[in-house]
């Protein structure tokens, strides 16, 4: 929750904001840092809702291996100034990763349901 609750505004604002700024640049390399923490930390999460491969990884966790391909990807794209094709990995990364998976985990009999709504 401490890394992907700051990606939701992040992320939100990342997108809105004018683009190659400093700004940007500094909270991009922060959000990416955040993702990235956020889904190796979820790799380690087991399953609990559907079936399972190896008696942990649930259909989620793609979510997670998503992340872990693209935020490499996105950001070797912009060092090379392939600013659309970042752009559309970023725009993929925070609707699958957050919003997509995000919704996903609020859904009854996830652990995050159970915090939320008890």
């Amino acid at each position: 929750m401490y890394t992907v609750l700051p990606c939701v505004i992040l992320g939100a604002a990342l997108l809105i904001m004018r683009k190659g700024t400093t700004i940007h640049k500094s909270l991009g390399r922060v959000y990416m840092v955040l993702m990235l923490i956020t889904a190796f930390i979820t790799l380690f999460m087991p399953a609990e809702v559907g079936p399972q491969l190896l008696n942990h990884f649930g259909w989620i966790h793609s979510f997670s291996f998503l992340t872990l391909y693209t935020v490499p990807t996105a950001y070797f794209a912009i060092r090379k100034g392939q600013v659309k094709k970042h752009q559309r990995k970023m725009v993929l990364l925070y609707f699958g990763a957050i919003i997509i998976a995000g919704g996903f985990t609020l859904v009854p009999g996830r652990y995050l349901h159970q915090v939320l709504f008890g």
